[in-house]
């Protein structure tokens, strides 16, 4: 024990100066095992002479370790660290550097060097001053009653959306929209809900965290197919009907019919995760499913891939008796959503900029895209872009036979980050592929990025 202590003195005389100097010093210690439990430590005298510290710094030092648990002093038995201390076998592990990539690939994610901070900021401080003393209380479960309104009209206009402010609520972006709607499925009785197949990984997490089990149904090149759907026991089924997500492509007009119908017929909820709809490229997008039935579908938007994921603003639309209990489990869950964040949004949408800064992004994800599969083509002329010119990725169709996860691998190891296709699959994929984003990466880096991948690719990896 005196040995460890020796060793441990000669550490603290070029780092505790002063009471907290000393106090951190000893807490890492204590935490790292260099201390173990049951160690009995110099008296408060010794340890300021050996250190050259007046005896107050000691004393201040042992009685805030001793508060927080790690020492435990006894008249006649001197200080000790503590038994319920952390110790060389049970200390935590420091977490591991983050992996940096050379290209970063990932989908979903936005151009965040364009955000528009001057504009926010201005929104922000405009919507602050727009406040009243009472709404600077705790907010609406709903939602800003301006953010709604605004939001309303913009809904109808871009995306022909039949929503009133009094249907909308806002939420901490579309993931928390989706889980109070799983829980609300869930406690009417449901035990599980239709999910495209393939799908976003983090959804299915989502569903299955908050009690449902998620029933794959398959997509193909006019969206969910819903005559699976229908041989199923699902009252209710989650969609990415604009832009269906992996895979790119659009529900075509007879199965949304189709789908309504089903939903009609039994009672159910269509999800409606329109999560990127903003970013066509070649033409207006569908109107939202949500008008051709709003009492049967409760559609899902967020910020996230328009202005920015930090900004956790969401928002759904669900008419008839649900939205109440929507709001009550809100209200119970987290007494509503930041009103300052929802003051700036409803001014950015108020103001037109937030139109201004979509079609600025727009044209730059175009570009960015064009960039992109232009230098594919070039270097990997089998590879095959499938889906709409939309949103902020692609799925690269590979040729038959190619083991598309040992590819995404191996490009891992040299520094590329995207994500193979049969990741996103609950059953199999339909084809080989690699799904790259492409908003988050200027056009320059995207063609070097294309080039490295083509580099990496001798020979390609069989299925």
């Amino acid at each position: 024990m005196e040995e460890n202590w020796s060793t441990f003195r000669e550490l603290l005389l070029p780092t505790a100066v002063g009471p907290r100097g000393l106090e951190r010093a000893l807490r890492e210690a204590i935490r790292s095992g260099h201390l173990p439990a049951g160690i009995r430590l110099p008296s408060t005298r010794d340890l300021a002479v050996q250190l050259g510290v007046a005896r107050g710094t000691v004393t201040a030092a042992y009685d805030q370790l001793a508060a927080e648990g790690y020492l435990a002093a006894r008249r006649g038995s001197g200080t000790r660290v503590a038994l319920a201390s952390v110790t060389s076998s049970s200390a935590v592990a420091a977490p591991a550097p983050p992996v940096r990539w050379h290209y970063d690939l990932r989908s979903g994610m936005p151009a965040l060097g364009a955000f528009p901070r001057t504009a926010w900021i201005s929104a922000c401080r405009i919507g602050l001053e727009s406040l009243s003393d009472h709404e600077l209380g705790y907010p609406e479960a709903a939602g800003l009653p301006a953010l709604r309104d605004e939001l309303a009209g913009y809904l109808a206009r871009v995306r022909a959306m039949a929503a009133q402010p009094d249907d909308l609520v806002i939420t901490h972006g579309s993931a928390e929209a989706l889980v109070l709607l799983v829980r609300s499925l869930r406690d009417s009785g449901h035990t599980e809900v239709a999910v495209e197949d393939p799908s976003y990984p983090g959804q299915l997490e989502l569903i299955i965290e908050h009690g449902l089990r998620p029933v794959p149904v398959r997509v193909d090149d006019e969206g969910l197919r819903v005559a699976d759907l229908e041989r199923t026991d699902c009252r209710a089924v989650v969609v990415t009907s604009a832009h269906q997500y992996p895979l790119g492509v659009v529900l075509s007009p007879q199965r949304r019919r189709a789908l309504v119908r089903w939903a009609q017929a039994v009672d159910g909820l269509i999800v409606e995760d329109d999560y990127d709809a903003e970013h066509r490229y070649d033409r207006p997008a569908f109107g939202a499913l949500q008008a051709l039935s709003p009492e049967h579908v409760a559609y899902l938007g967020t910020a996230s891939k328009t202005l920015a994921p930090a900004l956790r603003l969401g928002w759904l639309a669900l008419a008839g008796p649900r939205r109440a209990q929507i709001v009550e489990s809100k209200r119970l869950y987290d007494r509503g959503s930041g009103v300052l964040e929802q003051a700036g949004f409803a001014e950015l949408l108020r103001s037109g900029g937030y139109d201004r800064h979509l079609r600025k992004t727009r044209r730059l994800y175009r570009q960015r895209r064009d960039a992109l599969l232009a230098e594919l083509a070039t270097r990997l002329p089998d590879w095959q872009p499938v889906g709409i010119a939309a949103g902020l990725h692609v799925v690269l169709r590979l040729p038959d036979g190619v083991n598309d996860r040992e590819l995404a691998k191996r490009l891992a190891g040299k520094g590329i980050r995207l994500a193979p296709l049969s990741a996103y699959a609950m059953t199999t994929a339909p084809y080989p592929g690699l799904v790259i984003g492409y908003g988050n990466v200027g056009a320059d880096r995207l063609r070097a990025a294309a080039a490295a991948i083509a580099g990496a690719l001798n020979p390609v990896p069989p299925g």
